[in-house]
This record gives structure tokens, sequence and C-alpha cells, in this order.
């Protein structure tokens, strides 16, 4: 990962108030961005959002032979008419968990690859057990290495299987149905995830000639086809950035309409936002937010969808430190999620954390040693001070924080922030945030 370009200076204590547009989805652009893989026809792509992780994987295509043209400042045409080379550097070994999604892609372009071992936000483990799994069971011949995974096929290809996830893994289920479009037979995956984001990529499949149907318990089936043609697709607007700054105007005290949200795609954050003291509206442009009255404590548990999202547990926690009582956080997703309370804490907030589920029910890091759940008590003043941003999605925790702070604080590690909003300073400053990007 790359370092910071600049600093954050945010002076707090002001009212968010106007509107800001959502970029596309960060979690379905860059699978979307993979499919083009699996045929030599052009993919157009538009609503592509302008941050540093479309970049990554736009380099990682490059480097395998796919031609790369940007038909308007959102809009990027990709072709692959034939595979340069079917093995990523190690260069990307620890910068995201893109690669790992391109075995199946390769496997039928190429019939072997070499893949870096993936990383990303450290927020948890995240093993690639499933995804090895899963092809195995398709007829890959899987080498692992300790910084990269060696991957082949048999001269017919991958085959059909029946594959059962012992957790509904996002990763996993998208590395499964990029493999199982072009493999012959009809594949299965039961225990499925089944989040917009893989909606999403089912419905550009589908354009490119996928035979996808998703069943109920989260069953999804796969009709292998010969080939897939081309295709162009819009993505959905990104659930997590209309969370972020719905959380920052009612922690702020004012109001944002986010222009392009979709309610239907964070319905279950609507309903915790409404509980703790924010409100909506629904406009002709997107949704608007503001608070509707004081703010009041709620117990929540993160889940897989359409449970409770993990990446909305951030911005939700900075909300609730000015809730008046005790707030319980269950995180169920990722057992390491919470590194971004010690800095809270530091500006005063009071988030006391457990390796106990706190939640309704025990979740598969019970008796782990994992601090894994929050009590967040509230209200507490929060301090301004500088502030290491360790992670994404507690990037956002961060600015939440030092708007609602009495002070200046100063912000680094902006370059996590930024590998999943885009322009975010740009953006808080339209709604009349005071921060300043300072050059390092």
């Amino acid at each position: 990962m790359s370092s910071d370009r600049h600093r954050y200076a945010i002076t707090g204590r002001r009212p968010l108030s106007g509107a800001v547009e959502v970029a596309g989805a960060k979690n379905a652009v860059t699978k979307l961005l993979v499919a083009t893989l699996l045929t030599e026809d052009p993919c157009t792509i538009s609503g592509v959002p302008k941050i540093a992780e479309v970049g990554i994987v736009l380099g990682m295509l490059a480097d395998l032979g796919t031609g790369i043209e940007w038909v308007d400042d959102r809009t990027v045409r990709l072709t692959t008419r034939h595979i340069a080379t079917a093995s990523l550097s190690e260069a990307y070994s620890g910068v995201n968990r893109i690669p790992i999604l391109m075995m199946g892609p390769l496997l039928h372009r190429a019939g072997e690859t070499t893949i870096p071992l993936p990383g990303g936000c450290r927020i948890g483990k995240r093993p690639i057990d499933f995804h090895l799994a899963g092809l195995r069971a398709m007829g890959a011949q899987i080498t692992e290495q300790p910084r990269s995974v060696s991957v082949k096929v048999a001269a017919d290809g991958l085959r059909a299987a029946h594959i059962t996830l012992p957790y509904p893994s996002v990763g996993a289920t998208e590395n499964l149905l990029l493999s199982a479009v072009l493999a012959r037979g009809t594949t299965i995956i039961d225990n499925a995830a089944v989040e917009p984001e893989i909606m999403d990529l089912i419905l550009m499949l589908q354009q490119m000639g996928a035979l996808v149907s998703v069943e109920v318990d989260r069953r999804i089936v796969i009709e292998g086809v010969p080939r897939l043609r081309g295709a162009s697709h819009r993505p959905l607007p990104d659930r997590i950035e209309v969370a972020s700054f719905a959380a920052a105007a009612v922690a702020t005290g004012g109001r944002i309409e986010v222009i392009g949200a979709v309610q239907e795609h964070v319905a279950t954050f609507l309903n915790y936002l409404r509980k703790v003291g924010g409100e909506f509206e629904v406009t002709s442009r997107g949704l608007a937010f503001y608070q509707a009255r004081e703010l009041t404590p709620v117990p929540v548990q993160t889940d897989v969808h359409p449970g409770y999202m993990t990446d909305w547990q951030q911005p939700l926690v900075v909300l609730l430190t000015q809730a008046s009582g005790a707030s319980v956080i269950h995180e169920t997703v990722y057992e390491n999620r919470f590194g971004y309370a010690e800095q809270l804490n530091a500006m005063g907030a009071g988030i006391a954390l457990s390796t106990a589920c706190l939640g309704g029910k025990a979740c598969r890091f019970a008796l782990r040693d994992f601090q894994h759940s929050a009590v967040v008590i509230g209200p507490t003043p929060l301090r301004a001070g500088p502030l290491e941003i360790p992670d994404l999605r507690a990037g956002f925790a961060y600015i939440m924080a030092a708007l609602i702070a009495d002070g200046t604080s100063v912000i680094t590690g902006t370059r996590y922030l930024e590998r999943g909003y885009e322009d975010p300073a740009g953006k808080l400053r339209s709604v009349g945030a005071a921060i300043e990007t300072i050059p390092v």
C-alpha cells in the first residue's frame, strides 16, 4: 500500500447540510471488472468511482493483457482478446483480495494461473480455505506457496460441483460464481452469500449470457454455458457510503441528501438509524437524512445480508457515543473489527470491548478470545486529537469523530479511506465540513 498523499485537518462541531452524490459501489465495481476476463468481447462499465481500489484492479487487468479505454470520466471499456500472462506478480501480494477472484476466469482462459495471496484491511484473517475447497471440488489442482497459490486444470476445464459453504462468505460466493458460469454442468452453491453486490454481479453475468438462479435458503444454481459475450452494466450505488453520510448528518445535527441512494439497499440500516433517533425522507433524487429526536442507545448485531452490515458498524458506533445510555454491539462477521476503538476512547469516548458474545446469540467467535463485542456509554463529548486510520471503514468513523469533536483533529492514514470513498474531503466540504487537506 502506498503512503499518504495528504493528511486531513478537520475542525468539528459544525452541522453538515447539503447534498452529495453517491458513487458506484466499490464492492461491486471491482468484481465486475474481474468478470470481464470471462469473455474476449468488449465490456463497458459505467458509473465507475474514482477510488484507489479501482486503479489497483485496472492495473492488475492491464498486466494480464486487458485493453482499457476510458469512454468518459466514469465509463470504462475493457477488452481481453488474449491473456498476455496467466499469472499476477507477487508485488500484488497483500494489496487486496481481488487476485483470488481471478482464478476461475484465468483457468477458463489459460488453463492455469499463479495468484499472490490476498490482503486488504486488517480487520480479521479472512482465510481463503472456502475458495480453494470449492475450486478443488470443481477439478482444480492447487499448490499453495508461502506468498502465492498456483492453480491448473485439465484440458477439459472446470466441471460442475455441489458446494456447501461453511459460512456464507461473500468472497467465496463470488469466486465460485465466476468459476461456475463456464464450467461443464450445473453447479449448486448452498449457504451462499446473497448481498446486493453479489446480485449485481449476477445481473452482469446474466447479461453476458450466463444462466444463474438464486433460489430459497441461500442456494445459487449456475448452469454452465460454452461462452460468454460482452455486456454494458452500471453498478449499484455504494450502500456503505450512503450509510456513512447518513450517520454523519445525524451525528452533526444537520441534513444531507444523498443523491442516488436507494432505500431498498439500506433498509436494515434505516431501521437502526431511526431507533437511535435519526430519520430519513425519500426525495426525487435519493434519500435525505437528519436527526429527529434526542439520540438513544440500541443493541446491534452485525450479520450477513439481510442483517446489519459489518461495514455499517463503525459510523454507528461513533453516533452511539452521543446517545444517552449504554449500547451493545456484537460483531459476528470479522473478529478484529474494533481495532479503531482505542483512538476514539483517547478522544473521550466510553467504549469497552469484550471477548464475550454480547448479542442475542453466540457466534463463531465464541470462546476464542477475540474482542468482538463492544459496550458504548454515552453521551460523551469528544476532544479533537491526532488520529491514524488503521483500515478503510474505521477511516470514516474517525472522520465522524473529528466532525463532532471540539477543536481541530489531524488525520493520517488517509490512503485507506481513499481506497473506497471517492473524494471524501471534497464531498464533506460540499456539505459544510471544515476540512483541509495538507500535503505530506
